[in-house]
């Protein structure tokens, strides 16, 4: 069982350095095709400073910055029984390439349901930018199965 003394806990920040590359890449995964995410004078005449990432896209450079794996490691869970459960994203500024992101995330509830067999944990992110800009808030929750 997670131990609830974490409720509360602040992990320590990460950073990560948004690439170009990396989010032409998101792009087309997802089959976003606006110019704004693969051309930088496109983005430019859009008012961006230089090509702009996707919605979603910080969901995986959270990931990419090794935030969650710090998390799950600190939590002493098993990541062979964890699943993703919940996602929501709150946009305040663009993410662009060449930004460096800083991901400060905090532990607000860890609960359980069917009798322990479901372990929840809930955590909200803050993440500015290397303007110092609030760039978006995260919330997210995992699921830990014990069946």
């Amino acid at each position: 069982m997670i131990d609830k003394k974490f409720i509360g806990y602040t992990q320590p920040p990460t950073l990560w350095d948004v690439e170009k590359g990396r989010i032409a890449f998101f792009a087309k995964v997802i089959g976003a095709k606006d110019p704004i995410y693969t051309d930088v004078e496109a983005a430019r005449a859009a008012g961006y400073r230089n090509v702009m990432a996707p919605p979603t896209f910080i969901f995986g450079a959270e990931g990419d910055s090794g935030a969650m794996m710090q998390l799950i490691e600190t939590l002493n869970i098993d990541l062979g029984k964890v699943l993703h459960g919940e996602q929501r994203f709150d946009y305040y500024a663009p993410v662009c390439a060449g930004d460096t992101l800083r991901f400060e995330s905090k532990i607000t509830d860890i609960y359980e349901k069917k009798g322990g067999a479901l372990e929840f944990v809930a955590k909200d992110t803050r993440v500015t930018n290397q303007l110092g800009e609030h760039v978006a808030d995260l919330h997210s929750v995992i699921v830990v199965r014990h069946a």
